[in-house]
């Protein structure tokens, strides 16, 4: 079955959708629809399969996307999904929650609306595991090299993966209680079902990885120990130490960072437990979450099945454009009004709002002070001023805040310090350009040598580091650095 050539000129954008918001808010699972096969083939044949295609330099993991879409919509669906594997260990959860960076640089969309990029990554896999035809991959032989990764997340489960299929024996070890980082238990199961998580980690089982989870490297086992016991370590756990908000009022009950709220949401809809007196919840409460982005829109998800009684997310920054602006010309990923399905659950949300000071009564937060502000650039070549704007000074009622503004770098205490290493100057693990740190056979990628960042972020990371210690340990590599 030929692909039209001429496909972009006749097809339209069409997504899936979503869930009906009465019906998906009283409960957890994936809000997200699943589009036909018929669908996603007609979609892919949108594809320009352009001289040039920039959604290659979008794409973090370099995804053969043009490649992969006519194939798709050609039918050859077996072939479309090991062309998708070769550059993207995820591409099941890449499909569910990445921003598709791809998409902003698709040359369609520089005169129509882009190809559904995500869409059809994830038409390809979900239908490859349909059809049984993603199986483990065994190493024909061992090297005989021992590797540790520390985290499970993305990086360190790409990492492991790649090292894996090099033949050499990996093992993962996570101190939570389960696989997958901030993926299990910081993203919701409406985005991602952690399912999803487990059939992949099943797979990697059965090619060899080995987990330890429950296990805190450099406490439950010394450093000295992984020191002797692997030939390469990789450290991959994450930037989890939360930006704070240190304005008056901060210890007053009832403020939490969204990571301590959303892990503990995960924990429950998993089927496990809370201590009571530990328990955060938004039954009932007028719930205000600061922060604009992802993070804070899957706290309004959340909220919203807890019942919260009303929602308020505010954002320092000014409201995005719906439209690309001069500010980000194609191809770079533009910052533009995201409205994501949480927002379109219930809650209200307010721009360019300043928290001065938390209002309290009796310990527990009543409130926001909060002031309006504006962004003005003294002459074109200085970066914006934030300025409160005089009169605007209103407060907003609140019994539980969420603060959801980022993450600094990863936790130093522990595993970090204990091995002497050094940080960049946003305090995280310093490397060189082949994700060698300041100690020898030492290695870090994603968010902790990288800083806060995106899962495809993280997977590219994971790949590009294997590669390297791959080539530490045996003077060369067939691993792929993309």
């Amino acid at each position: 079955m030929a692909k039209d050539v001429k496909g972009f000129m006749k097809i339209g954008r069409t997504s899936s959708g979503y869930r009906p918001v009465c019906e998906r808010i009283k409960d957890f699972k994936e809000v997200a629809l699943r589009r036909t096969d018929e669908e996603s083939m007609e979609q892919a044949a949108r594809c320009m399969d352009c001289g040039t295609p920039f959604c290659h330099w979008g794409c973090p993991v370099g995804n053969l996307i043009p490649e992969w879409n006519e194939l798709m919509a050609g039918g050859y669906w077996k072939e479309a999904a090991e062309l998708l594997e070769s550059t993207n260990n995820f591409p099941e959860i890449t499909g569910r929650v990445c921003p598709a960076l791809c998409e902003s640089a698709c040359v369609l969309g520089i005169n129509d609306d882009p190809v559904t990029i995500r869409e059809n990554e994830l038409a390809i896999i979900e239908r490859a595991f349909k059809e049984g035809t993603i199986k483990p991959r065994v190493p024909a032989a061992r090297t005989g090299k021992r590797i540790a990764v520390i985290g499970s997340g993305p990086a360190g489960l790409s990492c492991a993966l790649q090292l894996n299929r090099a033949g050499h024996q990996v093992t993962v070890f996570e101190k939570a209680p389960e696989l997958g980082g901030f993926m299990r238990y910081g993203i919701p199961d409406f985005k991602l079902g952690k399912w999803v998580i487990d059939r992949r980690t099943d797979l990697m089982r059965e090619e060899g990885v080995n987990f330890r989870k429950g296990v805190n490297a450099g406490v439950d086992i010394p450093v000295s120990a992984l020191m002797k016991d692997f030939d390469a370590i990789c450290l991959t756990g994450g930037s989890r130490e939360p930006r704070d908000l240190d304005i008056e009022g901060r210890g007053s009950g009832g403020i939490h960072f969204a990571v301590d709220y959303l892990t503990q949401s995960n924990i429950m809809a998993a089927g496990g437990t809370v201590p009571p007196e530990e328990l955060i919840s938004a039954q009932g409460k007028k719930v205000v979450v600061v922060g604009g982005g992802d993070t804070g829109a899957d706290c309004i998800g959340t909220a919203n099945r807890q019942g919260a009684s009303c929602i308020v997310q505010i954002e320092v920054m000014p409201r995005p454009s719906e439209c690309r602006t001069e500010d980000y010309p194609w191809p770079g990923h533009p910052l533009l009004l995201k409205t994501t399905s949480s927002h379109e659950e219930g809650g209200e949300r307010m721009w360019s709002i300043l928290t001065r000071k938390f209002l309290s009564r009796d310990g527990k937060v009543t409130g926001l002070s909060c002031v309006r502000v504006e962004f003005t650039r003294p002459d074109e070549k200085s970066c914006p001023v934030m300025k409160e704007v005089p009169g605007t000074e209103f407060e907003i009622e609140a019994d539980l805040v969420i603060l959801a503004i980022g993450f600094l770098h990863p936790g130093h205490p522990g595993l970090l310090t204990e091995m002497g290493l050094e940080y960049d100057k946003r305090g995280n693990v310093k490397t060189d350009d082949k994700y060698r740190t300041s100690v020898d056979k030492v290695f870090s990628a994603g968010d902790m040598h990288r800083g806060q960042s995106l899962i495809v972020w993280a997977i590219a990371e994971g790949r590009r580091a294997a590669h390297h210690i791959d080539e530490y340990l045996t003077g060369q590599s067939r691993l792929p650095v993309m």
